[in-house]
C-alpha cells in the first residue's frame, strides 16, 4: 500500500525533530565535558545553544573553544621546550632583597606561569605619551648595534607605523639583525601593504603572528580569533618596551571616533630585558626556523644597573593555564591593604575578579578604576556598566576617562608594585590572546606610575550610586544582558 504524503511528511518532521535534538544534545555534552571552562561560561553556552540553536551551534563551532589547532599547538610545544634556561651571572639577581616577604607570594604566582624569577637591577623610564613612545623606540633601533626584536598586535601603515618601518630598514641596511613579528588579523593593513614588502627587501626578517589563510577553512584547523595581543620590543638584548602602545598614531584613524587613543608604555633596562627576550623567542620559533640560540644563551650580567628595582615577566596566552592572568590581577587585588588604582579599558570580569574587587572596597582599601566613557567595543562597554552598582556599593571609586580612548592598562598597588603590559581584564585577555605584562616593585617608579593614573583621573567623570540608579530599565536590561553573555564574549 502506497505511503500517503501526510504519513511522509510527518516522518521527515519527526526525523529533523530527532536530528536537531540530537545535535544539540551532542554540543551541550561536548560544552560539559570540556576541560578549563568555568561553571557561568559553560551556562552562557549551553544556553545559547539552545536559544539560538543554528546560531548557537555556528558560534560554538567558529568560538566556543580556545584551539591553537594540532600542529601549531604541538609545534609551541616543542618549541617552549627547547628554549634555554635563564643562566644569571650573579645569584643576587635572583634573590631580590628589595622585595618586602608581604609581596613576595606576588612574584611566585608570576613564577609559576612561566618559571621567570623576579631578578634585580632594573631600571626603567615611564614615557611621556604615545608619541613619545615611539619616537624612544625609533631612536633606539637607530642606535641598535646587534638585534631589534619586535611584535605587535596591531601595526598601521600610518605615521607611527612607517616610522618604526623605516627605523627597521636603516637598522637592516646597517647590518643589525630585526626580527619583526605582527599579528595577522590586528596588522593586515600594514602586512598587505607595499611598505611590508619594502622591509622585506631591506633585509627585515618578518613573521606574520598566527596567519588567518583561507577564512572558510580556518576553523577547521583552529579559532580564527586567537591573536597574538602583545607588544614587545628588544633591542640589542639590553632594552626593552612593555605596555599597552600598538605601532600606530594616538589618532588611530581605524577607529578614528573614538581617538586620541591613550596608551602608557615604559622603557627598561636591566635583567628583565632577557625574559623579555625569551617571551619573543617564544613566539617567532613557533611560526619560523631561525635559531636565537647564541643570544639566549649568553649569561645575564648585573652590570652597572645592579641597584636598580626587582621585576619579572609574566607572558600568557593558550599554551599556558586558562587561569594565570585571572590569578595575577586576583593575587594583586586580594594583597592590597591601603590602596588599589586600576586603569583598563575593557572589564568582563569572571566572579572571582568581581568579588576581589568589592571585597578591596568593603575592608577599607582606596580602590579606584578608571574605564574609557567611551569605548569602541559597545558589548564591552555595556557589560562593563553592568558590574558598576555593585562596585559601588563596595565602595570602589569608579571613573570614566573623557579625553579619548584610555587604552593604558595599569595596576598600582600600595604604593609600591606596578603592573604594566598588555592584558585588559576581559575573558580575551585571560583565556584567548597572548599577552606580556610586568610586574614590578619600586616604590618610586609606582609613584610615577600612580601621577600618571592622577592624570587620567582629572580628566574623568567620577561615577555615582545616583547616576548609575538613574538610568533607565532599558538600560539596564540591556547591560544586564549583554554581561549575561559575558564569559562567551
Amino acid at each position: 500500500m502506497p505511503v500517503s504524503l501526510q504519513t511522509r511528511f510527518a516522518f521527515v518532521i519527526t526525523f529533523s525533530l530527532i536530528l536537531h535534538t540530537l545535535i544539540l544534545t551532542l554540543f551541550v555534552v561536548r560544552v560539559l565535558l570540556r576541560r578549563n571552562r568555568q561553571p557561568a561560561s559553560r551556562i552562557a553556552w549551553i544556553l545559547v545553544i539552545i536559544a539560538f540553536p543554528i546560531i548557537g551551534v555556528l558560534a560554538y563551532i567558529l568560538f566556543g573553544e580556545v584551539n591553537l589547532g594540532r600542529r601549531r599547538a604541538e609545534r609551541m610545544r616543542r618549541i617552549v621546550a627547547q628554549i634555554p634556561e635563564l643562566a644569571y651571572d650573579s645569584d643576587r639577581l635572583l634573590i631580590p632583597p628589595e622585595i618586602p616577604e608581604i609581596h613576595r607570594h606576588l612574584f611566585r604566582i608570576g613564577k609559576s606561569i612561566n618559571g621567570f624569577d623576579p631578578v634585580a637591577g632594573n631600571r626603567a623610564t615611564l614615557m611621556a605619551d604615545s608619541n613619545a613612545a615611539i619616537d624612544a623606540m625609533v631612536a633606539d633601533i637607530d642606535a641598535a648595534r646587534h638585534s631589534v626584536h619586535l611584535v605587535f598586535y596591531i601595526w598601521l601603515p600610518d605615521n607611527n607605523g612607517l616610522q618604526m618601518a623605516a627605523a627597521l630598514e636603516r637598522a637592516a641596511a646597517r647590518g643589525v639583525i630585526c626580527r619583526a613579528m605582527a599579528d595577522d588579523l590586528g596588522s593586515r593593513r600594514m602586512i598587505h601593504s607595499s611598505h611590508w614588502r619594502r622591509m622585506q627587501a631591506a633585509g627585515v626578517r618578518l613573521v606574520r603572528a598566527l596567519p588567518i589563510g583561507n577564512p572558510l577553512l580556518r576553523p577547521l584547523r583552529g579559532r580564527i580569533d586567537l591573536r597574538n595581543h602583545r607588544k614587545i620590543l628588544v633591542i640589542d638584548d639590553r632594552i626593552t618596551y612593555s605596555g599597552s602602545q600598538n605601532c600606530a598614531d594616538p589618532e588611530f584613524r581605524i577607529k578614528a571616533k573614538y581617538a586620541p587613543w591613550v596608551d602608557i608604555m615604559m622603557r627598561f633596562e636591566g635583567p628583565i630585558v632577557r625574559q623579555n627576550q625569551l617571551l619573543f623567542a617564544s613566539d617567532w620559533l613557533a611560526h619560523v626556523d631561525d635559531g636565537l640560540d647564541a643570544e639566549l644563551r649568553r649569561p645575564v650580567l648585573a652590570t652597572e644597573s645592579a641597584d636598580g628595582f626587582p621585576a619579572q615577566v609574566i607572558g600568557t596566552g593558550p599554551m599556558v593555564r586558562a587561569s594565570a592572568m585571572p590569578e595575577v590581577f586576583e593575587s594583586l587585588i586580594h594583597s592590597a591593604r591601603d590602596e588599589l588604582t586600576i586603569t583598563t579599558p575593557y572589564y568582563v570580569p569572571d566572579e572571582a575578579m568581581q568579588s576581589a574587587l568589592c571585597a578591596a572596597g568593603y575592608r577599607g582599601v582606596r580602590t579606584t578604576i578608571v574605564f574609557p566613557a567611551r569605548n569602541d567595543s559597545f558589548v564591552v562597554g555595556a557589560a562593563s556598566r553592568s558590574y558598576y552598582a555593585d562596585l559601588i556599593a563596595a565602595g570602589v571609586r569608579i571613573f570614566e576617562f573623557e579625553g579619548g580612548l584610555l587604552h593604558a592598562k595599569s595596576l598600582t598597588l600600595d604604593g609600591a608594585i606596578t603592573l604594566i603590559g598588555s592584558a585588559n581584564m576581559d575573558r580575551r585577555s585571560f583565556e584567548i590572546n597572548f599577552e606580556n605584562n610586568i610586574l614590578l616593585y619600586d616604590p618610586e617608579l609606582t609613584k610615577t606610575m600612580r601621577q600618571r593614573q592622577e592624570h587620567y583621573i582629572a580628566h574623568s567623570r567620577p561615577v555615582t550610586a545616583d547616576m548609575v540608579d538613574a538610568w533607565g530599565p532599558g538600560r539596564r536590561l540591556l547591560n544586564n544582558s549583554i554581561a549575561m553573555i559575558g564569559p562567551i564574549l
